[in-house]
């Protein structure tokens, strides 16, 4: 299969998106209007027919001082990752990526390598020799995602460090997701696990309200996100990115960015921001008060998301990113203890790699980066 690799417009871009079940939210249009630090540029794949049958948003990061850009693709590019000649899609982006100015090439391919469902998390978590996810047989394991990674390390890309918990501008290896296909609501509820039960209940019966919000809310987003970040120790992003988020993402399609309110007696107790393409529906940034904790308004608002996913067609509702620890003493455990209530199932991807273009500038950034 001979293909083709040019830059395209963000309208062919956008449309060969639509064409899909669905691709990363990181990987759609708008999302370099998000990023407004890089340069970005659309490529698209052809096969000998002429046919568009790959799409991919590279982000272009500049050097300081020099005019030499890292090209990043993030959770992308959406290709047939198993194809068997991976070579005919990946060699003509990196002769046209180092046309760009690239010194490095950094991709996530959006390839699931393992699973692990709640319950055996659990059993995990409940055994002292147990510090990792990857010590804990998981329930299901794709084959082809080996053999993906293999002719990627046999092709010269080296495996990325570890993006832990999807930080910063790293995305996340491991993911929290609910699966939503051939399932009913019913049985979405049955497998969250008592105290997550329990808490829905206790939000209705307080008379907690979940209510989408508009753009005019983001304020409010950005005072619960906030007291979040002041309690979590973490940077905050400032509002006028959110501001921008909703913008572009929802210039691109009406539907692609939601903003989620859980109050009590009026009052906003907790804030999500949900993402959507396709059938994929992530929950992407969350926000809570200090006060109000006891009447749950984070289970119920996560129980509205997951309903408008489903009733929307989703295929999977996706909690975003988990630490692998399993540790109790863990600073980033409470995270997955949130996220494993809701049954749903821990998901590993093969991580991002790397493909040094330039090493002698490839080497420089790895130690700039590590002494940021």
């Amino acid at each position: 299969m001979s293909l083709t690799l040019r830059t395209i417009s963000r309208e062919q871009h956008l449309a060969y998106i639509q064409t899909l079940p669905s691709a990363s939210h990181c990987q759609v249009p708008a999302w370099a209007d998000v990023k407004t630090e890089w340069r970005s540029e659309n490529l698209g794949w052809f096969d000998k027919n002429g046919e568009l049958v790959g799409a991919g948003l590279v982000l272009y990061r500049q050097l300081p001082k020099i005019k030499r850009y890292l090209a990043y693709l993030p959770e992308g590019p959406v290709i047939n990752w198993y194809a068997p000649n991976l070579d005919d899609w990946l060699q003509p982006m990196l002769a046209h990526l180092k046309n760009q100015g690239a010194f490095s090439v950094k991709m996530g391919p959006p390839v699931v390598i393992r699973r692990w469902d709640a319950p055996a998390i659990k059993a995990g978590i409940q055994d002292p020799d147990v510090k990792r996810l990857r010590d804990v047989e998981a329930t299901h394991i794709e084959p082809r995602a080996f053999e993906v990674a293999d002719r990627l390390r046999k092709m010269g890309w080296q495996q990325g460090e570890d993006g832990g918990a999807g930080f910063g501008d790293v995305q996340p290896r491991y993911v929290y997701q609910v699966p939503l296909a051939n399932r009913s609501l019913d049985d979405v509820l049955k497998g969250f696990n008592q105290l997550w039960r329990r808490n829905i209940k206790k939000a209705e019966k307080a008379g907690v309200e979940v209510v989408q919000g508009r753009y005019e809310d983001l304020a409010e987003w950005q005072r619960l996100y906030e007291i979040t970040a002041e309690r979590d120790r973490f940077r905050p992003r400032p509002l006028s990115y959110f501001q921008r988020m909703w913008t572009v993402l929802n210039n691109e399609d009406p539907n692609r960015m939601r903003l989620y309110f859980a109050r009590h007696n009026g009052v906003n107790l907790s804030a999500a921001t949900m993402l959507v393409v396709g059938g994929h529906v992530w929950y992407s940034y969350g926000a809570s008060d200090n006060i109000g904790r006891e009447v749950r308004p984070s289970n119920a608002m996560q129980w509205r998301m997951l309903r408008d996913a489903y009733a929307m067609g989703a295929t999977v509702y996706d909690l975003r990113g988990i630490s692998d620890s399993l540790d109790e003493t863990d600073h980033l455990f409470g995270l997955i203890q949130f996220k494993v209530g809701t049954g749903g199932e821990a998901v590993e991807y093969v991580g991002e790699w790397d493909f040094p273009l330039n090493k002698l500038l490839h080497k420089a950034l790895d130690i700039y980066m590590s002494r940021r």
